[in-house]
């Protein structure tokens, strides 16, 4: 049989091993993808060698200059060169290291990497040497050997000409602008990952910016505030939990600070920045009950777990991670954050004085806040107080006159209704404003989730079985969780190789798709391992519920009534939201109003 010349009309060519610096060329192809990437790189180099203080500077977005240096422990002269070389590393030795990695950088890929996309110089000491080394490359040649070279203990890395040689890869280059945004993002991840190194970057002939070494938490604070935003940092909390071998801490921001893009999501897996889909849905379903439609959640968190538990070798870049029980790591960090979250009460966490703005059209709006929504009165929820109005209003206002803001309840004592929408109360910071109608909505709609939770899932039985197609993998979600479906009232057997039958569904969903809903639940089993397709039809259901039940705007209540409403919100889960996502309450400083009216000026 003759050969035939293939498809593009160039004729085949023989196997060949390729040139080394093709190879390098190839792989940092996967590992350098821009200006940003070398800068990720270097300084997870520098963490490794225990760097107490890393400077970087940058021209040109990156492209004309990068220089990395760090105070860590060096590369002795007789490694200088092995350094460049492929899958050389300090780091890993045997195959069983690989499977309990704690360092940010293994592959051996990097320096190589870099070297062969750039004009590049390294020059490191080690504590005990008299002097240090520098070993310098082109992308074009082989490095030289390394020439003495006065430094300091530690590293210097210098990159120069990104891509100089690689014409195709550096068309593909953003403006200078964006580079340097993409660099300042991926040192901001960085400075992020390690409180205990201060961090320095410049770039071009702008100020020299001085992230410090934090240690305690006032300190941890302010420097969360420094790369993440004041704001940011003024509306968060911190999180904390374990159980299973699994380790979480770090911040989340309260619902009422959210976003329109997932752009202050932060996620840190034993020390390694990380973009993980398991991670993310497990945080979007923790705030799905209290968020606002089309809003994003800002948090900085931080797993730790045992290094053979999660693969991070699933990237070239090693942005992505495989857990080996993605199930247990997505339902531990769903539960800590859900729990978290159920704590923000008043009292916990005080909102900002101004509902969030959103994005609509491209364009800065206030959130709209409708009034006129579907009701019940107030007052049969609550029974009747000794006290009269009078007495209420007495004694809010001895109260706070006597500066005893520890006898004072965190939204303090009623004092009016305008318009029979808001609660005008006063506490120890000032003037309190509450939504009667979305505080009242989130309290009936807690109290009808205690109280189904606190009863079994009941199926009710179809009359007729419901065919569902569905793909294989989704039919072997459905075995393999049979028993998770069955509690949750959902009975679905196999009737074929793709098909299911549901055959009850939970009691209180009776009458919704079957279909889709089965489809739905089935989906979210393949990919996370855990759906909450249930409960959040279920939530639909209750807020609707809670809705018709939550007192009428424009109903007019009593002190007594009101007061009634700010202690059951005190006592309320998530009572900063309504069941939309809408804040119920914010709180107005007395320097605040003394701004308004320039008292003290």
């Amino acid at each position: 049989m003759g050969s035939a010349a293939p498809a593009h009309g160039r004729p085949f060519m023989p196997i060949r091993r390729l040139p080394p610096q093709l190879v390098n060329q190839i792989a940092a192809g996967e590992v350098v993808e821009r200006p940003a990437s070398v800068v990720k790189e270097l300084v997870e180099n520098s963490l490794d060698a225990g760097a107490h203080r890393i400077e970087v500077a940058f021209e040109g977005g990156g492209v004309r200059r990068i220089r990395v240096r760090d105070d860590g422990a060096g590369i002795p002269c007789a490694e200088l060169a092995l350094a460049l070389a492929r899958h050389a590393t300090s780091k890993i030795g045997t195959l069983e290291d690989l499977d309990r990695i704690a360092s940010l950088g293994f592959r051996g890929e990097a320096l190589p990497s870099i070297a062969s996309v750039s004009r590049f110089c390294i020059t490191s000491r080690t504590a005990d040497a008299p002097y240090g080394c520098r070993l310098c490359a082109d992308g074009a040649e082989a490095p030289a050997d390394p020439e003495p070279a006065p430094h300091p203990p530690g590293t210097t890395v210098e990159v120069r000409d990104l891509f100089h040689d690689v014409p195709a890869r550096r068309r593909f280059l953003r403006t200078e602008r964006t580079e340097s945004g993409h660099l300042e993002e991926a040192l901001r991840r960085l400075a992020l990952s390690r409180f205990d190194v201060e961090f320095r970057w410049r770039a071009d002939r702008q100020p020299e910016r001085v992230v410090p070494a934090a240690q305690g938490a006032e300190a941890g604070r302010a420097r969360l505030a420094a790369l993440c935003g004041a704001p940011f940092a003024e509306a968060t909390v911190p999180v904390e939990g374990q159980a299973v071998g699994l380790s979480l801490r770090g911040w989340i921001a309260v619902p009422t600070f959210s976003r329109s893009q997932p752009d202050l999501q932060y996620f840190y897996v034993n020390g390694r920045t990380v973009r993980d889909r398991g991670l993310a849905h497990a945080a979007r379903q923790a705030y799905a009950d209290v968020l606002y439609h089309g809003r994003h959640p800002a948090f900085v968190l931080y797993l730790d777990l045992d290094p053979a538990l999660v693969d991070v070798n699933a990237h070239p870049a090693k942005l992505e991670v495989r857990f080996r029980d993605g199930r247990l790591v997505h339902d531990f960090l769903f539960r800590a954050l859900q729990r978290a979250l159920a704590r923000l009460r008043p009292g916990t966490a005080v909102p900002a004085a101004a509902p969030p703005a959103r994005v609509a059209g491209g364009h800065q709006t206030r959130m709209s806040l409708p009034v006129a929504e579907a009701v019940a009165a107030y007052a049969a929820l609550h029974g009747p107080t000794p006290m009269q109005d009078g007495d209420q209003g007495s004694a809010a206002d001895a109260a706070v006159r006597a500066g005893a803001a520890d006898e004072v309840p965190p939204l303090g004592y009623a004092l009016a209704q305008l318009r029979g929408i808001y609660v005008l109360a006063e506490n120890a910071r000032g003037l309190v404003v509450v939504d009667m109608h979305a505080a009242h909505e989130r309290i009936t709609y807690e109290r009808l989730k205690a109280a189904w939770d606190a009863a079994d899932a009941q199926a009710q039985a179809l009359l007729v079985p419901v065919s569902v197609a569905v793909s294989e993998r989704e039919a072997e979600a459905a075995q393999v969780h049979a028993a998770l479906l069955a509690d949750a009232g959902l009975e679905i057997e196999p009737i074929g190789p793709a098909t299911l039958a549901v055959r009850a569904l939970p009691a209180a969903l009776a009458g919704c798709d079957a279909a889709a809903l089965v489809r739905d639940v089935l989906a979210d089993l393949a990919a996370h391992g855990a759906s909450r397709r249930l409960g959040e039809l279920r939530d639909a259901l209750l807020a609707t519920m809670a809705c018709h039940g939550a007192v009428r705007a424009n109903r007019r209540l009593t002190l007594a009534e009101m007061n009634a409403l700010l202690r059951d919100m005190e006592r309320t889960e998530r009572a900063g939201q309504c069941n939309h996502g809408r804040p119920t309450w914010v709180q107005v400083d007395l320097q605040e109003l003394d701004r308004w009216f320039l008292r003290g000026r």
